[in-house]
């Protein structure tokens, strides 16, 4: 058989073909649209997340780092002046501080994002319009999850225990995410809107001030009278706070709630600004 007649062999059988007709097609408005594009977008910027070295150095190494860090320099000398472990704080604080942080690294890649076109590129596919935000919060909280599970893993290394058991265990790895999504939706927000202005970066010296004016850096009566007012009503402290009482003992109700309050104020006064910033920067990049 020569060359030409075997290509037309196989021409003619591949012409015989019969392909079924797309049945997998989805509304673009549809729930179920919004569901599978947001979890593609989710396993999207995972995917990117995970394979970007400066990525995994500030979700994960940074943190751990930090925590150590803490612990070796200041551990002794808090656990001294007030009679309990400074681990049950120091662990709290620094899941929060990456949940923030890793926030930050996230948002300016939303603006690279922007800039370099890819957001209007996605606009002009048949998928659900809010599927590129809900997938980033989807994406953000599994962010937040893992990188609460590695700080915890190192507290658990350095002293720190669930003394409270498995459901007050669980409950403090998933307050993490609940204040890292009110966070995230907050710095999306100023991602979309920044245009060339540094807002984000900005946002990066605000969380080093919560950083180290809260509840888990020093106990609130180390700070002058006049701050601790500020220092105990603040978001990081409040959040501290609960989970440090989830694992060691101590009121819930108040902490659990006000953490929640603080998550849920961001998400109410921020989502709105976020969509229509997400669309302009996605309809305009």
């Amino acid at each position: 058989m020569t060359m030409s007649t075997e290509v037309q062999s196989q021409a003619k059988r591949v012409s015989n073909l019969t392909f079924p007709e797309p049945n997998l097609a989805l509304p673009e408005n549809s729930a179920r649209a919004l569901l599978t594009h947001s979890l593609i977008q989710a396993r999207r910027l995972l995917t990117r997340w995970a394979r970007d070295p400066s990525t995994m150095i500030q979700a994960l190494l940074y943190p751990a780092l930090m925590l150590i860090m803490f612990r070796v320099v200041l551990g002794n000398s808090i656990s001294a002046a007030t009679g309990t472990p400074a681990i049950f704080g120091q662990v709290p604080m620094i899941a929060l501080v990456g949940a923030m942080f890793g926030s930050i690294v996230s948002a300016v890649g939303l603006k690279a994002e922007r800039n370099s076109g890819l957001l209007s590129r996605f606009y002009t596919t048949p998928t659900h319009r809010a599927s590129g935000l809900l997938g980033r919060m989807i994406a953000e909280a599994v962010r937040v999850l893992v990188t609460t599970l590695v700080i915890v893993a190192a507290g658990l290394a350095l002293g720190f225990e669930f003394t409270q058991g498995i459901p007050s265990g669980i409950a403090l790895v998933l307050l993490p995410i609940v204040f890292g999504i009110g966070f995230a939706v907050m710095v999306t927000f100023l991602a979309t809107v920044a245009g060339d202005a540094p807002l984000v970066e900005v946002v990066s010296i605000f969380c080093t001030l919560l950083m180290f004016f809260n509840a888990g850096f020093v106990p609130v009566l180390a700070y002058p009278t006049w701050l601790q007012p500020l220092v105990a009503a603040q978001p990081m402290s409040v959040a501290v706070g609960a989970m440090r009482n989830l694992a060691l003992g101590g009121p819930i109700m108040t902490p659990v709630l006000q953490t929640l309050a603080w998550s849920i104020g961001l998400v109410v006064v921020f989502l709105y600004p976020a969509i229509r910033g997400y669309r302009k920067a996605s309809a305009s990049g």
